[in-house]
């Protein structure tokens, strides 16, 4: 009987060491993986783009159970959307896109990417939609969002080669968002309006309407909606357990942060606008000076934000011709007739470079008349010192040396040169000079100095 006792609080003591050992090492192991934060408060653009797709690849790396990606977007770029949604759908992890803080909104390419998560949550009083794409451009792809498609011409009943682009792009727009809402069961319906009408809903009215799945007031609330929920991952299905998750904000990396600030638009045409104007001012007066290499460096960042950002080629052409003119007046003064033909080139380049219709990624009209001013004020004092300049009448010709004073330093062989103004000069007299002697010049034969001694010069009444 007492072996029986014994066995049996050996037995109590093991169950109850495991459970201790098991609630000990629990949050260890939930600790190890915590569910992975992306915050994205900004344009759609290549830099949001790197940075989700690093997210992504170190959630499936670190063995994240989850990654929420918090969204606060007016829109963006297409390219960069689809960059994201591809990556999104080939994770390996389970997402979730959370539209937040409250007051943010998912607009445009942000209405996209929501519809692309296995999980769709919203704060209050936030709001997505507004999906229709607009060009950028000439030929420009779509990005966010913009004004519907034209309609058809009456008369003609046929489109004319512009309308028909326009619904070539909202037809597409309007499949890719219809097929990510089959893909997971959400509302097709309201998806191609959002698309066809740029329709937006509040997050009740989107959670009503079978939009989105969950309204949270945070990530840990959201986690504990979600918790038991069954997602479909890769074309399996895998239950979420989430409910008291630890949570851990992945921040961008450097290179991500500069990708974000140069691919503003506004930016890009400052820097390239200084890049420049340094290097024609350092060709101005060589030196490779600071001018030369804060305009390189300008000039190549501004060049590689371009290169991201969807640019139309002409705004572009015009852009750089009326840099060119108004460096072109500063070499060679034209009473402003290149310069102001490059303020011209300038104000409309600016204006047709970039979409202002696409969100977050137009240059206001302010800036392209301020740069245009600037440059012009530029223009205008340097072309005005060197006309002055050109007007100067010549100070320090070969006539001025009559009459200077100098000194011998070398009389030798039938060679005698004196120096003046820091320079020698072959000279001749008619009586011997020695070094050390002073002289003043009473003529010039071509390069050759008639010279006088001093003493000789000052007895002829020359001034001293």
């Amino acid at each position: 009987m007492s072996i029986s006792l014994w066995t049996a609080s050996l037995a109590s003591g093991a169950r109850k060491l495991a459970l201790w050992a098991l609630l000990t090492l629990a949050p260890a192991f939930a600790s190890a993986a915590p569910v992975l934060v992306l915050q994205v408060h900004d344009a759609i653009g290549p830099g949001s783009a790197d940075y989700i797709l690093n997210g992504l690849k170190q959630a499936q790396q670190r063995g994240a159970p989850l990654v929420v990606i918090e969204l606060d977007t007016p829109g963006g770029l297409d390219s960069a959307m689809r960059e994201i949604i591809q990556a999104m759908l080939a994770s390996s992890v389970p997402v979730v896109v959370y539209v937040s803080p409250e007051g943010a909104r998912a607009a445009s390419a942000g209405t996209y990417i929501l519809y692309a998560a296995q999980i769709a949550a919203m704060a209050p009083a936030t709001t997505l939609g507004a999906a229709t794409p607009v060009a950028i451009g000439i030929g420009g792809g779509g990005g966010g969002g913009g004004e519907p498609a034209a309609p058809a011409s009456a008369a003609s009943g046929a489109k004319p080669a512009g309308d028909a682009l326009e619904a070539k792009r909202i037809n597409d727009a309007a499949a890719f968002i219809r097929g990510l809402a089959q893909k997971h069961g959400r509302n097709a319906e309201w998806a191609e309006r959002a698309v066809r009408e740029a329709v937006s809903l509040t997050a009740a009215e989107a959670l009503q309407q079978n939009v989105i799945d969950v309204i949270a007031a945070d990530v840990p609330n959201l986690l504990a909606q979600i918790d038991g929920r069954s997602v479909r991952v890769r074309d399996k299905e895998q239950v979420l357990h989430t409910r008291g998750q630890t949570t851990q904000v992945l921040l961008p990396d450097w290179r991500q942060r500069l990708m974000s600030v140069i691919a503003n638009p506004s930016l890009a045409l400052v820097l390239m606008m200084i890049g420049i104007y340094g290097l024609v001012f350092e060709f101005a007066s060589p030196g490779f000076g600071v001018a030369g290499v804060a305009g390189a460096i300008c000039l190549l960042l501004g060049l590689y934000a371009l290169q991201m950002l969807p640019v139309n080629y002409t705004g572009l052409g015009l852009l750089l011709l009326g840099l060119l003119l108004f460096a072109a007046e500063l070499h060679a003064p034209s009473f402003g007739a290149l310069g102001a033909g490059g303020v011209v080139a300038f104000i409309a380049g600016g204006i047709l470079l970039f979409d202002n219709a696409q969100p977050g990624y137009g240059v206001p009209l302010w800036l392209i008349l301020a740069l245009a001013a600037s440059s012009a004020i530029v223009v205008l004092v340097g072309g005005s010192m060197a006309m002055r300049a050109h007007r100067r009448p010549v100070v320090g010709g070969l006539d001025d040396l009559v009459g200077l004073r100098g000194e011998i330093v070398h009389a030798d062989a039938g060679h005698t040169f004196a120096q003046l103004r820091g320079e020698n000069w072959e000279v001749r007299s008619a009586a011997p000079l020695r070094v050390g002697q002073m002289v003043r010049v009473v003529a010039r034969d071509g390069l050759l100095l008639e010279v006088r001694a001093e003493s000789a010069a000052r007895n002829d009444g020359g001034e001293t």
